[in-house]
């Protein structure tokens, strides 16, 4: 008989979202991101990535990640507190700054690590943090890391928001409201407009987190903030560089001292290496083709209205997104993941998530469009949906 051991849990744990249709089945891809990619030796219509504006295998992107390394070398060798700093992060950060009309900008490793180096500095254990029911796991983390009092409000709701405000209104210390921009599961928006109207109503300081929003929203993708025209009025906001940026890495947007202060005591920033030099100057080149022009953004956009189109003419429900996040709902977790198993047998990518990264019983595929596919792409998609979603009574 086998003995039991401490790590017993762990199998037993793995056993039940098997069971469950939960289990995360991870593909490996062997070639770079792109509208199609090869998995297992095939070739598969990618509708996972987040690579909005298919910069991920842009060759100006390419070309700047190259000299960068012929520059700089292959890594940062220290943290920027110490001899990490080089002076292709201080562009990234400068060019940031002014894409996102800001006084400054500070670069670290993660959108998630650069919730975990900020709301810990704004807020501490005197004080409350307001946050949406469906706020990113970063922001969740960062709150908890600040051992601040958390108050949950319920999704997009501005009346249970202020309600809360009203009853802390004779509360003495720091108070921060937290929204993402982008809801990344059902595509939908922050209310930023009535938030900012709030925090200065009740005294609030703001953030927002705009990982699905740069790049998508705003004049150039310049983000949520300028989607709303809200400049001055949102105290930090923060971003990331690996959706529509194509790279990888996360900042924090706001005022100069703001960020100097992040410069002193955020701990991602003080005890972990920052990018690589390929990394900096890769992103550095993304916000200089959105500074110049909006192309991408506008054919993204396109795409993706063409294809939430055609999915609600065939019956489908895809919830209310505001955005190229296109979650098609299921329902049951057994049914979305034999969809999405099906539509990998007929070459389209398209993974289904299910608890806990969604709510139980609203299991859904969710389809990442980007401006790197093309109308012929699109159309197959539609065609593999449709014939696969009459085949397993999704649609009639």
């Amino acid at each position: 008989m086998k003995e039991e051991t401490q790590l017993d849990f762990i199998t037993n744990y793995l056993k039940e979202l098997r069971d469950e249709d939960l289990y995360n089945e991870i593909r490996v891809l062997e070639s770079g991101q792109g509208a199609w990619v090869m998995i297992d030796g095939e070739k598969k219509l990618n509708l996972c990535s987040n690579n909005y504006l298919g910069f991920a295998k842009d060759e100006a992107l390419i070309q700047a990640a190259k000299k960068a390394t012929d520059d700089y070398g292959v890594g940062p060798g220290a943290v920027r507190t110490i001899a990490g700093t080089m002076s292709i992060h201080l562009e990234l950060e400068k060019a940031l700054a002014a894409f996102k009309k800001r006084e400054a900008t500070v670069v670290l490793q993660s959108g998630f690590n650069a919730n975990l180096a900020v709301i810990p500095l704004l807020v501490g254990p005197d004080d409350i943090i307001y946050s949406d029911a469906l706020n990113h796991a970063s922001i969740i983390d960062g709150c908890r890391l600040s051992r601040a009092k958390i108050k949950v409000f319920p999704h997009l709701d501005m009346e249970a928001l202020e309600d809360l405000l009203v009853s802390d209104s004779d509360f003495s210390g720091r108070q921060l409201i937290i929204s993402d921009g982008v809801f990344s599961m059902d595509g939908d928006l922050g209310n930023l407009p009535e938030i900012a109207d709030l925090a200065e109503k009740y005294g609030c300081m703001t953030l927002v987190d705009d990982a699905h929003g740069e790049g998508v929203l705003g004049r150039h993708g310049s983000g949520i903030v300028d989607h709303f025209d809200l400049h001055g009025r949102i105290d930090v906001e923060v971003g990331t560089l690996s959706k529509a940026f194509g790279c990888v890495g996360g900042f924090v947007a706001g005022s100069q001292s703001l960020i100097d202060y992040l410069k002193q005591r955020g701990r991602p920033f003080l005890f972990s290496s920052s990018l690589t030099p390929a990394e900096a100057a890769a992103n550095l080149a993304a916000v200089r083709q959105l500074t110049e022009a909006d192309d991408r953004v506008n054919q993204l956009w396109s795409n993706a209205q063409y294809f939430q189109s055609g999915l609600k003419e065939l019956g489908f429900d895809i919830g209310l997104t505001e955005t190229p996040i296109t979650p098609v709902m299921i329902g049951d977790a057994g049914v979305s993941a034999a969809f999405s198993r099906r539509l990998f047998e007929e070459d389209v990518f398209a993974q289904s998530l299910g608890f806990p990264t969604v709510p139980q019983g609203k299991a859904r595929i969710r389809v990442m469009i980007s401006a790197a596919h093309s109308r012929d792409d699109l159309d197959f998609a539609l065609e593999v949906f449709s014939r696969i979603g009459r085949e397993l009574d999704v649609i009639q």
